[in-house]
């Protein structure tokens, strides 16, 4: 029997979907096509990560919010995720002088998000994936290719060295930005396949504040801390045994300091001393973790078409890796798994129309997202020193407080309204930070004025803003 007439035959849940990569995507996916009855294999190439600390120099907390909760409803398992997270209301801003200054993220008291320890998320996902007995998870397997007209993939045994072939009815990668899948589909050369990926001049080095002796905190727990210095920052989100993990976001070869000059104990202390006095107080392990600790490369992936006819799919960072300033690559890949199932709904059992339909409605907003993650990386590290921007963000925290259901940020819009798109959020986003700017900037607004007079004023310069550009579109 070929594989096509297999698809129709089977039951729509009899059929075996091959999921490459049990990270946090993978994972989801896993545990969500187990709660559908299909047959799920997921193969992954680290170890099980439930037996082994994996996370060593890798970014080992992240910002948890609205869109990944979505899917965490979706699946029934919000409550036990709320109980890995920390709240963080709001940035807390460290001047050159250690001054502190705290800018909540909402005016809106619910609306806040969390750091989560990507480890306890992703053990906690396999975990709740394996109690379906259709679901098989296998790790220390390594994806080395995959044939995407056949839909088998190749892989390679750590231990045994051993290659095996695994065939399925789809194939579904996971597999982060470095996605073999994706690998495959570009040197293939079968369709036409569009691929970017740029980087960021800037790499990140992963550090630690460790906990007090009496296992306590050292800084306020329930913020994430941002030490912005224009050329490059710092910044810290809290773990649940008292710690924070630090990240160093530095030009790999440019400006007086850089990760290339970073080498010597007195090095990196001048450079600490210098720019982040009062974290340095509170991190006796820096020298002993900046040099141990790898440098990571920070890029975006784009790509076209995530899928090949009926067979196989692209999820995630695999589709569509982005910058971590927003807070939103987790996130994202969450909500994938939250809009896929949707799709899932309309058009079982057609492989290649889910296929389409998902990416067709999705790629707009993960494309968006992108953009907006690097727009993020030049706000936390130079704009939120800046008077005027301090200005629009008090001003704006204001009309959220007074007119919670009238007033969205452009911050709010991405991180707190799941129910509409990424690029939605952004285009009406951008539209608002310009108006409010350019009419701070010519003095037409008195911030110490009426709020309502106010908020009118800026959405009819939204909206002028907004249909300009929709002008602007059509020629």
């Amino acid at each position: 029997m070929n594989k096509q007439n297999k698809k129709e035959d089977l039951g729509e849940t009899q059929q075996n979907i091959l999921i490459i990569g049990a990270g946090l995507c993978g994972s989801l996916l896993a545990l969500r096509l187990g709660q559908r009855g299909y047959n799920v294999s997921v193969y992954e190439k680290r170890s099980d990560l439930r037996k082994v600390n994996m996370d060593s120099g890798r970014s080992i907390n992240l910002a948890f919010s609205n869109r990944g909760n979505k899917a965490m409803k979706l699946v029934g398992i919000e409550d036990k995720v709320k109980a890995l997270c920390i709240p963080m209301n709001g940035r807390m801003l460290h001047d050159i002088e250690g001054n502190t200054v705290f800018a909540p993220y909402s005016g809106r008291e619910h609306e806040y998000i969390n750091s989560i320890s990507r480890g306890q998320l992703n053990a906690l996902l396999l975990d709740e994936a394996e109690k379906h007995k259709n679901v098989s998870i296998y790790f220390n397997k390594k994806c080395k290719s995959v044939d995407f007209e056949k839909t088998t993939a190749l892989f390679q045994d750590y231990e045994t060295k051993n290659e095996f072939i695994e065939d399925a009815d789809i194939i579904i990668a996971t597999d982060g930005a470095g996605s073999i899948m994706r690998q495959s589909y570009y040197l293939g050369k079968k369709f036409l396949f569009s691929f970017s990926q740029d980087y960021l001049s800037h790499g990140y080095k992963e550090l630690s504040i460790l906990p007090a002796e009496n296992g306590r905190y050292k800084t306020h727990k329930n913020a994430l801390h941002i030490w912005g210095r224009d050329a490059f920052m710092l910044i810290a989100l809290p773990n649940l045994d008292g710690s924070f993990t630090v990240t160093l976001f530095l030009s790999y070869d440019e400006g007086a300091y850089n990760f290339s000059n970073l080498t010597s104990k007195e090095r990196i202390l001048e450079f600490f001393s210098k720019y982040f006095k009062d974290a340095l107080e509170l991190m006796p392990n820096l020298v002993e973790d900046f040099l141990k600790n790898p440098t990571s490369p920070l890029g975006t992936v784009k790509c076209s078409p995530w899928h090949y006819k009926g067979n196989t799919l692209l999820m995630g960072d695999a589709a569509h890796a982005i910058v971590p300033f927003y807070g939103q690559g987790m996130n994202a890949s969450f909500e994938d798994v939250v809009e896929f199932d949707k799709v899932l709904d309309t058009h079982k059992g057609d492989w290649e129309t889910v296929f389409k339909t998902y990416e067709a409605s999705r790629k707009k907003d993960t494309d968006a997202i992108a953009d907006l993650a690097i727009d993020n990386f030049h706000e936390m590290k130079t704009h939120v020193n800046h008077a005027i921007f301090r200005k629009k963000r008090n001003l704006e925290m204001a009309l959220e407080k007074h007119f919670p259901n009238e007033y969205a940020s452009k911050y709010s819009l991405v991180t707190f309204n799941e129910h509409i798109g990424y690029k939605e959020a952004m285009l009406r986003g951008r539209a608002q930070d310009k108006a409010i700017l350019n009419m701070l900037t010519d003095n037409e607004l008195d911030v110490n004025g009426d709020l309502k007079i106010i908020l009118e004023k800026i959405k009819k310069a939204t909206e002028a803003i907004l249909e300009d550009d929709r002008i602007a579109e059509l020629t």
